[in-house]
């Protein structure tokens, strides 16, 4: 089940907000300042936060700018959720690393769809890299090359998109859905099927230099990577 972190130091707004993420399905977990936040975030490593600005012991600014510090909640999807409705509260609170701003007061159908817009949402908090290795894959960012070792590998322009966000995220589980939003864009009118194809085809690719077994079928879910090879 994913876990949605909410910080919020109203009481009331803390537990309808977790009261209907948890009628959607998720797991909530709330934290009323920045310090509980710290250690639930170590603790429970949630798949999104759901964060006030305005804090007992700090602001969530500075808690989003902590987050995106530690290479291991870089990409963790976060959405502020604050009373201050200036445009330059907005553009602070974005450049800080949150993904998305939404003001109270909300609608709760809207907060919930943007929380899955987000976990929906591509990682974004990759760190630049001319090369980016998983395994025995190399990619250079680039060029679009991909090398097994010092052997290059052909790769269409969808392939090496595929195959960078696989290797980006090793271990996490994408859905179809995920992936197409990602590789084919948000506006992309396209089927399941197509994932399938091209995940058949870049595993074929892949298989004559012995790491087609890297992306794995996690059925009824859809596809992970793993950097070993079998």
């Amino acid at each position: 089940m994913t876990n949605i972190l909410v910080v919020e130091d109203d009481r009331d707004i803390r537990e309808m907000v977790c009261q209907s993420l948890a009628q959607n399905d998720f797991r909530t977990i709330g934290c009323a300042d920045v310090s509980q936040a710290r250690q639930s975030i170590k603790e429970h490593n949630p798949d999104c936060l759901v964060v006030d600005w305005m804090l007992p012991d700090g602001s969530g600014v500075e808690l989003i700018r902590w987050l995106r510090r530690k290479k291991k909640y870089r990409q963790t999807p976060v959405l502020m959720l604050t009373a201050r409705a200036q445009e330059s509260d907005m553009i602070t609170g974005l450049d800080s690393g949150a993904d998305d701003y939404l003001t109270k007061p909300m609608s709760l159908r809207e907060l919930n769809a943007r929380v899955k817009a987000l976990l929906r949402r591509p990682a974004v908090y990759q760190e630049e890299l001319d090369q980016l290795e998983a395994g025995r894959l190399r990619l250079n960012l680039q060029t679009h090359e991909v090398f097994v070792g010092e052997v290059s590998v052909n790769l269409t322009k969808t392939e090496f998109k595929l195959l960078k966000l696989f290797a980006e995220n090793p271990n996490k589980v994408f859905s179809r859905e995920q992936i197409l939003d990602t590789v084919w864009g948000l506006n992309a009118y396209l089927g399941d099927r197509t994932v399938d194809v091209h995940v058949l085809r870049l595993r074929k690719l892949l298989k004559p230099h012995g790491v087609d077994q890297m992306i794995k079928t996690i059925r009824g879910c859809g596809y992970r990577f793993s950097q070993k090879s079998s």
